[in-house]
Formats: structure tokens, C-alpha cells, sequence
């Protein structure tokens, strides 16, 4: 079997991440798998909603420790008459870092959902998504420090992002364990599920957001994405545009003639 899975149902994508016997530690494979997966996600009009799930007993534990001991998988270069330390450098570049910029480029809902462990860059790859549903047994580290680490795929950039910078920081300079509980409450899950309810907790809410106006949900994202880099003038400069273009969509006209019809529930009445 692949060390990653893809498939796609309904317009739901799903990748898999699949070395459960080493708690889907990274390898080369499954990287490069990554990154077409997420460059077919980004590209695809057929795919509306992407989840990102682990095979077994575990989300993700980050890079495989053997592997980088040994300079293999995604750890090794042949590149020629450069230090060892460029090589080290080139190959985050060339792969693990790739997963964070083309996920910036997917305006797409990206669900993770995560159970077991979630540890070290496993951690990271689930903080760059947008929604984290998160089963109640899970067990949340940015435990780099504990081998000596820096967060070399977007931890120190997405982590206080989430958080207050100094939680972000204790975090990052002790590797704390904590529960899905835990995580919740300093802002770093979005969803706390039982475990037994986790898989159809996370189906149903791909399908409702897969069932909606795609073209809103993706500007909307692209919006909050963009607008975190803005003053407000630019932000309502930017988002007037996108409410011209949605205005003129199918899926308007559509939305305002349920209204009409009393088909959908207003302002948040009913179900």
C-alpha cells in the first residue's frame, strides 16, 4: 500500500496519511503523494471540501526520526558541493514546506481530524487546515524541542495564530502534551467529538459545507485569509468585489428565492 491514500466521493477529497506502523511518521512517498494530492485538490472544480485523516491508532507523529538519522526519505539530497546544512534546508524547502503554500493556495475547506496523536509537524500539518475536529482521547504536542528541533514547517508561524504568542511559545520551548480538551480551550481545535462519533461528526459537516454555494464559501475564506494582512479600507475594497461577482451567481438567486418561499430558515431561526 502507498504511504498516502486519495480519493475522492461526492466532492468530498480525502487524504489519508497511511504508515500506521509508525504512527504516519512523514516519508519521501508519502510527501511527494501530499503534494500532488493537495495540487489536484487545488485544481479540481470537481472537489469542494478536502479532509485530512491518519490510518490506525494516530493522526501523525511528525517526521520519521529513522529516516532523518539515516538521511534518508525526505532527509536526503544528492545535490553535489553544498554544505550539509543547505542540503538539510533544500530538502524541507522542496518538500514538507510545500504542504503549507499549497494549502494557502486552496481556498477550499480543509477539515483535519484528528485522533491519537498529533505530534511535531503532525501537529503543524493539522493547525495550517481550517477547521480541526478533534476526538476526545487525542493527545496534542509540539514536541520538537524534545530531539532538539526547531518547527521547520510553519509552527512558530501558524501556532500563535491560534493562540496567545505566549502559550504559542511555552508550548513550543516544552513540548507539552495536552488533551483535545486542553487544546480547545487555548484555540487550537475547533471541535471536541467523542471518539465513537468522530468519523460521522466529520462526514456530515463535510457534506454540508460540499452542499453550499461554493463559489461564496471559497471567497469567504480567501477574504478572512487575506484580510489578516490588511488595513479595514482594503478589506472592504477587497470584499465589495467579491460580493459583485457573487450577486450575479446562480446560487444567489437561488438562496434568495428559498428565502422568499420560506424554504430556509432567516437569521438563524429553526434548523
Amino acid at each position: 500500500m502507498p504511504d498516502l491514500l486519495f480519493e475522492v466521493n461526492d466532492n468530498i477529497a480525502t487524504i489519508t496519511l497511511n504508515r500506521p506502523e509508525s504512527l504516519n511518521a512523514f516519508s519521501g512517498e508519502m510527501l511527494d503523494l501530499w503534494i500532488d494530492s493537495l495540487e489536484q485538490v487545488r485544481d479540481s472544480n470537481e472537489i469542494a471540501v478536502l479532509i485530512v485523516q491518519g490510518a490506525g491508532k494516530g493522526f501523525c507523529s511528525g517526521g520519521d526520526i529513522k529516516e532523518m538519522m539515516a538521511g534518508r526519505g525526505f532527509y536526503k539530497s544528492d545535490e553535489d558541493n553544498i554544505s550539509k546544512g543547505v542540503k538539510r534546508k533544500n530538502s524541507l524547502w522542496k518538500k514538507v514546506q510545500r504542504i503549507p503554500l499549497l494549502l494557502e493556495e486552496i481556498d477550499k475547506p480543509v477539515i483535519a481530524k484528528i485522533h491519537g496523536a498529533a505530534f511535531g509537524a503532525g501537529l503543524d500539518m493539522a493547525l495550517m487546515c481550517d477547521i480541526r475536529f478533534t476526538a476526545e482521547s487525542a493527545k496534542l504536542s509540539e514536541s520538537y524541542i524534545k530531539v532538539g528541533l526547531v518547527p521547520g514547517d510553519g509552527g512558530a508561524y501558524f501556532l500563535p495564530r491560534l493562540m496567545n504568542r505566549d502559550m504559542a511559545l511555552h508550548m513550543l520551548w516544552t513540548g507539552e502534551a495536552i488533551s483535545a480538551q486542553e487544546a480547545l480551550e487555548r484555540g487550537m481545535v475547533t471541535f471536541v467529538i467523542p471518539d465513537e462519533e468522530l468519523d460521522q461528526a466529520v462526514q456530515d459537516y463535510a457534506e454540508k459545507l460540499a452542499g453550499g454555494p461554493q463559489l461564496a464559501i471559497q471567497f469567504i475564506k480567501r477574504a478572512v485569509n487575506q484580510s489578516a494582512d490588511m488595513n479595514l479600507r482594503s478589506s472592504l475594497d477587497y470584499i465589495s468585489s467579491k460580493m459583485a461577482i457573487v450577486m450575479e451567481e446562480e446560487d444567489h438567486a437561488e438562496g434568495v428565492q428559498a428565502v422568499m418561499d420560506k424554504r430556509i430558515p432567516v437569521f438563524g431561526k429553526g434548523e
